[in-house]
């Protein structure tokens, strides 16, 4: 080889190397993001097995509502919500585990009926027979997936932006095929990158504040938590919605912004296409997130959807 060559290729590595060594991203302390992001020490609890961060607020005797984040989230994306409901509602939101601050499943299973075995058992915990479930994306999959296999548990759902639909690269009966660029993930989380895939949930990625990505970032560098959103991913395997949604009897309202970058909000037809008692709040101009993106504007529809309790239980179709 020669030496000029031999230097150009020493000049690369070292290049490579030095690009890899300010990429890198190793995990945050436990310690550092409880101090950051855990309002009391009492919200970690422990339920079947494992810990998950729980914020219970708000009467203990009012009816009870839990808020189910989607996928790289937490508990946290609820949080001008459930300030707004607590007052006289009993609002329970959670890390699903491995993902904010509950730590990584100690079975390393992410599938859905093992969460929603787990949400049981945290209900049980609390003391809660039955309560609205309000979910965003996959939590909105879980919690229509809750409503019809265990009915009794559910007075009434909102689902907000909800996944469970066949899409691109999400077939059914199939495991997806996971991109090797999120596998890098395990050792890598440029903010800027970070940041775009999140905006990508807002029709306005300016209404993306700072410290929101702060967030996403910090909760996603919890010890186990990138690996913990990988198995997720590689054990998510959709079945046909439609069977399940049309045993569900218990009211639904989808919320919905119709610049949806995530899943489209197509969708929505098909949810009311298959959903006995369902309602729908579009938003023109907001995206995935609106609980994020526009809480006072999208939450006043969820509001009063949620305190609606009529003598028969049962909500007119528009």
């Amino acid at each position: 080889m020669k030496p000029g060559l031999r230097v150009a290729l020493a000049l690369v590595a070292v290049a490579v190397v030095g690009l890899g060594l300010w990429l890198y991203a190793p995990d945050k302390s436990r310690a550092e993001l409880e101090r950051l992001y855990l309002a009391r020490p009492g919200d970690m609890i422990a339920v079947g097995g494992t810990r998950l961060h729980v914020r219970d607020t708000g009467p203990r005797e009012a009816p009870a509502v839990i808020l189910l984040h989607g996928f790289g989230s937490s508990l946290h994306t609820w949080e001008p919500w459930a300030q707004a409901l607590d007052d006289d509602l009993r609002v329970i939101r959670l890390d699903l585990p491995g993902s904010g601050l509950s730590p990584p499943d100690p079975a390393g299973r992410y599938d859905d009926d093992h969460v929603i075995a787990l949400l049981r058992t945290m209900m049980d915990r609390l003391g809660v027979a039955r309560a609205a479930f309000v979910g965003n994306s996959i939590g909105g999959r879980l919690a229509w997936t809750m409503a019809a296999e265990h009915p009794q548990r559910v007075d009434r759902l909102v689902l907000v932006s909800p996944d469970g639909f066949a899409s691109p690269g999400f077939e059914y009966g199939k495991a997806p095929e996971v991109p090797v660029v999120m596998q890098a993930m395990r050792y890598v989380l440029p903010r800027g990158l970070l940041r775009s895939n999140i905006a990508v949930g807002y029709a306005d990625p300016s209404a993306l504040t700072e410290p929101t990505v702060t967030r996403y970032r910090d909760l996603m560098l919890a010890p186990g938590a990138r690996q913990a959103m990988l198995d997720r991913m590689e054990q998510t395997v959709l079945r046909d919605p439609a069977p399940m949604l049309r045993r569900i009897r218990a009211p639904v309202l989808l919320v919905w912004g119709e610049q949806d970058g995530m899943i489209p909000f197509a969708n929505a037809a098909d949810y009311q296409r298959h959903l006995a008692d369902v309602r729908l709040v579009a938003f023109p101009d907001l995206g995935h997130l609106p609980q994020e993106e526009a809480p006072a504007r999208s939450l006043p529809p969820v509001r009063a959807f949620l305190r609606e309790r009529p003598a028969t239980g049962a909500i007119t179709k528009p």
